[in-house]
């Protein structure tokens, strides 16, 4: 039985705290020292195994032409605003002096040469892209070797030089490029230090007491330690993408906080019912703790379900983001109870200031602030539950029209690339980017880069820069550069849109399936496009299409697992259901704000961006496994109703009603968090923050509060229906569960409803 494995460990924890404490601290400690010594960092590798992109990178790696390393942009301008141009005087000194000092920057491999561009005289596309045609911006193109050879010191190279330069030239410089999307510091620092204090005020309104609200933090920050750091080892190892430490860190924080709370409630009240503190802790860890392990295995096995789209980069990330919260959980269940017994019995008093807050209101109001105090101090809540079960047609349909309602906008759902243009003016790429795009058109911002192999037909060059040229979504094409050892070309081509427009996506397609093969006929030669905004591009069309198959997948598990864990067939199909409507009326709203721009200001976003690629996938698995959460917590308290009274009415009451206060607080807990990421700089990170703390408010509140009680009260006792010759197939023990569950909280079982 998993609640008497959870018993003992946690009575285990609770008697010998600091033994536990210390390990833990051990453990921190050793990795953290690992991810020193050992430990690498996040990169970016955005293709996938059989995408025409990674077929243009494995050529462009084979000529060795450096276009597969790092690059960066330095984009400068005359001071005065126009009234001197780049062809003579100063501003051309000043250009090539920058040019100079550049070039010497440790690791950097070469520049372009915007003044020979110059004295090549013509147009824009005669200069590479590289001086304006009225002679006022001028880009110097920087080509470093591969990230593996990198760190975050070239950058800081880079902008020293700038910033030593602005001071000594007559120009204005900013820059951009991939160098600073990688080594630049993420978002994550500020946004997880405003969640924890978030979560501090919750968890201290909640409980009245700086104690309790310390442990749930204490733990949190623990486990995020611990998977953090486990993180970075992984790094060392494999490519781990750079978004996966913030996320980790914005679910770390969220379920970690959530599951002690879950578990900190049911200890309180047990200690209010007068149980010895390390006998109450051993009980917290069966009854709370089971909901937490499967709510946590639940999240574990659907953010590892992302392998299905076979994109590296997503499997790895989501495979880091697991480990933060396995982290989490087996802190839950060994931390948490430790922390409990040490901190003995004065959990049950509210702290000097919790007492004040308590003794400005009426003893009953006061009482009814308990969160843990059990029936007794549920009966709003038990109102609330009481009346929607007595009218749940309208609640029900009411809820569901609401929630179907703001799922609507997923129809427009467009995925793209936001780029540089998204950031805030505060950002130099934001303003490098906006040169550029004056200067040259919007297009030069995402530049895609064509692989050519001629072998066997050596005229096939001409053919395709011509027939390139001339497609009418390309601006212009960089000079050819050819590999004499293995006669690879590569050629640079500009769209005429922004990577992020809906335009490039088209002019790709259009490329591979019209302009290259007709340059290159039926001949043995072949060709790829590729690039930044050709990769994602290609990701965000692998992942479309593998979505349906990961929906599938995360359906079929989540409803085996809550079939197993409740014994019903009902139960999970509904719980699959409910939690589809709030994933998608998340989807919906991040559609209106990111594509549509309602309320965008609100968060920080200064344009409308298209939804990056890989988000929707990623936002499922994470929203589905945190659904399920609120779901097994809730509804295993129902269970436990049903098993000690018998009656369908009022265990959906009782188990809503006892738990309500705890889901809202949690929840509360967990929006916090979340949006403390959704007003960072980067539009990625908006995205995650903004869609999970919408979903979980959702969860949390409509569903959790409305649909669940009205949907339970329409099924009657036929929630908990199970035919007989399932109930004989389905394993008890560490998966499945049986009556004898109620022996951890000392209730007697009652009999489930199954079909004979």
């Amino acid at each position: 039985m998993l609640s008497k494995a959870l018993l003992r460990l946690g009575t285990s924890a609770a008697r010998h705290p600091w033994r536990v404490i210390a390990a833990w601290l051990i453990a921190a400690t050793l990795a953290v020292l690992a991810a020193i010594a050992i430990g690498g960092r996040t990169a970016d590798s955005m293709t996938a195994p059989g995408l025409d992109s990674q077929r243009a990178a494995q050529l462009i790696e084979r000529a060795g032409t450096g276009q597969e390393g790092m690059t960066a942009q330095v984009v400068v301008t005359p001071l005065d605003g126009g009234a001197t141009f780049f062809d003579h005087g100063s501003a051309r000194t000043a250009l090539t002096r920058l040019q100079t000092e550049v070039q010497r920057l440790p690791h950097v491999l070469g520049t372009s040469d915007p003044v020979g561009a110059l004295d090549a005289g013509g147009d824009t596309a005669v200069r590479g892209g590289l001086v304006s045609a009225d002679g006022r911006i001028a880009v110097v193109r920087v080509q470093y070797p591969d990230q593996s050879r990198l760190s975050a010191e070239d950058l800081d190279a880079l902008v020293d030089l700038g910033d030593r330069l602005r001071a000594e030239l007559p120009l204005r410089i900013e820059m951009g490029g991939n160098l600073f999307y990688v080594f630049s510091d993420p978002d994550g620092g500020v946004s997880e230090l405003i969640g924890i204090l978030a979560a501090a005020a919750i968890l201290f309104l909640a409980f009245g007491s700086l104690v309790a609200a310390a442990l749930p933090i204490g733990m949190a920050v623990f486990g995020l330690t611990v998977g953090v750091a486990t993180m970075t080892v992984l790094a060392g190892v494999t490519e781990v993408p750079t978004f996966a430490p913030v996320l980790g860190s914005m679910v770390g924080l969220g379920v970690g906080i959530d599951y002690a709370l879950f578990v900190l409630a049911r200890h309180r009240e047990y200690l209010a019912r007068g149980l010895d503190p390390r006998e109450a802790a051993g009980r917290a860890v069966a009854t709370a703790g089971r909901p937490v392990v499967f709510a946590g295995g639940t999240v574990v096995v659907s953010i590892l379900g992302l392998a299905v789209a076979n994109v590296p980069f997503m499997t790895v990330g989501g495979l880091a983001v697991s480990i933060v919260v396995l982290t989490m959980v087996v802190a839950s269940v060994t931390l948490l109870p430790a922390f409990l017994g040490a901190a003995g019995p004065r959990l049950v008093r509210a702290g000097r200031i919790g007492r004040a807050l308590q003794t400005r209101k009426p003893a009953r109001l006061a009482r009814r602030r308990d969160p843990v105090a059990g029936a007794a101090h549920a009966a709003g809540w038990r109102r609330w539950i009481g009346h929607v079960s007595r009218h749940p047609v309208p609640y029900a349909v009411g809820a569901a029209g609401l929630l179907l309602t703001a799922t609507l906008p997923v129809l427009g759902l467009r995925v793209g690339l936001p780029d540089d243009g998204s950031l805030p003016h505060s950002r130099t790429e934001r303003r490098a980017y906006d040169l550029v795009a004056e200067g040259f058109g919007p297009g030069i911002n995402g530049p895609l880069v064509i692989a050519a192999d001629p072998t066997g037909d050596p005229g096939v060059l001409e053919r395709l820069v011509a027939t390139v040229a001339a497609d009418p979504g390309i601006a212009s094409v960089a000079s050819t550069h050819i590999d004499r050892a293995t006669g690879i070309a590569t050629l640079v081509v500009f769209p005429t849109t922004s990577p992020q427009d809906k335009a490039t996506a088209d002019t790709i397609a259009r490329l591979r399936t019209d302009v290259l093969p007709t340059a290159i006929g039926h001949g043995p030669a072949r060709a790829h496009v590729g690039g930044a905004a050709a990769s994602l591009s290609d990701v965000g069309r692998r992942t479309s299409q593998r979505l349906p198959v990961l929906v599938a997948a995360v359906l079929a598990m989540s409803f085996l697992l809550l079939m197993l864990v409740f014994r019903s067939i009902l139960v999970p199909l509904k719980a699959v259901l409910l939690n589809l409507l709030s994933i998608g009326a998340a989807y919906g709203t991040m559609v209106a704000v990111f594509q549509w721009g309602w309320g965008g200001a609100l968060i920080g976003l200064e344009a409308t961006v298209p939804i990056v690629s890989f988000i929707p996938m990623f936002l499922f698995a994470i929203l589905f496994g945190l659904s399920m959460d609120y779901e097994v917590f809730l509804l295993s308290r129902v269970r436990e109703e049903y098993l000690r009274t018998g009656d369908n009415g009022t265990a959906i009451v009782e188990g809503v009603s006892r738990t309500a206060r705890i889901i809202t607080s949690a929840a509360l807990i967990m929006v916090a968090v979340f949006l403390s990421f959704a007003v960072a700089e980067d539009p990625s990170t908006k995205m995650f923050g903004l869609g999970l703390a919408t979903a979980i408010f959702i969860d949390a509140t409509v569903v959790r509060m409305v649909l669940v009680p009205a949907t339970m009260t329409l099924l009657g006792r036929t929630n908990w229906w199970l035919p007989k010759w399932l109930d004989r197939m389905l394993p008890r023990g560490p998966v499945g569960t049986d009556d004898t569950d109620a022996e951890s909280t000392g209730e007697a079982p009652r009999p489930r409803l199954v079909d004979r």
